[in-house]
């Protein structure tokens, strides 16, 4: 074993990591509010734990600026970076912060290559450079086990308890496409994540959520709430093409164990009516929730769930508040408030 652990996300964080967005074709038609969502966001966080934000040019930075100011950000609570980001997904593009043995933090850098869906993505796979550079933590660039060079994964696709239990989906790794690591098995996965995270229970779920372009990412579908509780995104409907996948994953939850040899706990989360775009369904999902020093953000859709959703949440967090982002918009991008943030723990 490599010694490593990799902290769950509601330890204790120095800061949280985003990109101002830039990138309008991410959200064709509708930019013009996101700018200001990430405004609320900031806000929301800024009480609890410093925000780096990444910013592709001057420009961006003075919308960031303005936008922040405007919200009543102080300028103490935030700081801008200027890197220049193809898109500002940083749960995806960013590096993954791990305890080597001696307790010290180090960057894991993984290979990027913008879901295998986009040709320009050489911004990104230098934002987690910037991350070591401005928090002065190492960064490593970890390797595939067979050698045939750097790993290629991203955070929305992970999900820990921080006690060597980890999520993932066979969607998102072992599909037929294997657009990521091609060649690389689940034991070859299983002996990845032990040497770079310190994992030793990798608990395989089948597919992630429906409108999900990543190939299926944890994040959308299981996240842990604390060691052995899972909070599971279900769809009851069973005429929802999110039915089947849901139950699917929660029978291989309800059988599983953790690293601990410990039952997982499952709690339910609902999904949002099914929120549609030009004909698209889009992955719309509560379980995309970032948590924060004291606080835990949550995607809301203007949906009689979101209620449900919150009091859920409020109940598995009860020493955080819970506060609800509006991700109508947000989600037009395909991905929401976990997919644009990337925690930092304290040292």
């Amino acid at each position: 074993m490599s010694g490593r652990r990799w902290p769950a996300e509601w330890e204790p964080h120095r800061a949280t990591w985003i990109g101002w967005p830039h990138h309008e074709p991410d959200w064709p038609g509708k930019f013009a509010p996101i700018p200001w969502v990430y405004a609320e966001i900031v806000r929301a966080l800024a009480g609890h734990e410093m925000v780096e934000i990444l910013v592709h040019d001057e420009r961006v930075a003075q919308e960031a600026e303005a936008c922040l100011t405007a919200h009543g950000v102080h300028p103490d609570q935030y700081r801008l970076h200027r890197q220049r980001t193809d898109r500002v997904w940083l749960r995806d593009s960013g590096a993954t912060a791990v305890r080597e043995a001696d307790g010290g933090l180090v960057w894991q850098h993984w290979g990027f290559n913008a879901w295998a869906k986009y040709d320009n993505f050489a911004d990104d796979a230098h934002v987690g450079n910037v991350m070591a550079a401005v928090s002065g933590l190492p960064r490593r660039e970890p390797q595939r086990p067979d050698g045939r060079g750097r790993l290629i994964l991203e955070g929305g696709g992970i999900e820990t308890d921080g006690c060597g239990t980890m999520l993932v989906t066979e969607e998102w790794l072992l599909s037929d496409t294997q657009v990521r690591n091609p060649g690389m098995t689940r034991a070859d996965y299983e002996r990845a994540f032990a040497d770079e995270l310190g994992i030793t229970k990798t608990i395989w779920l089948g597919e992630g959520c429906v409108g999900d372009d990543t190939h299926g990412h944890v994040d959308d579908i299981a996240r842990f709430a604390a060691p052995g509780l899972v909070l599971l995104a279900h769809e009851p409907d069973p005429h929802d093409e999110n039915h089947a996948r849901s139950a699917d994953n929660l029978k291989r939850l309800n059988g599983a164990t953790d690293a601990r040899g410990e039952p997982i706990t499952v709690v339910t989360l609902p999904y949002p009516r099914a929120v549609m775009m030009d004909g698209v369904r889009l992955p719309a999902s509560y379980a995309n929730f970032y948590i924060a020093n004291g606080v835990v953000l949550v995607p809301t859709f203007n949906d009689p769930n979101d209620r449900i959703a919150l009091d859920l949440l409020s109940e598995c967090f009860s020493d955080r508040t819970v506060v609800g982002i509006h991700a109508v918009d947000l989600v037009w991008g395909l991905g929401t408030l976990h997919c644009l943030s990337q925690q930092e723990p304290a040292a």
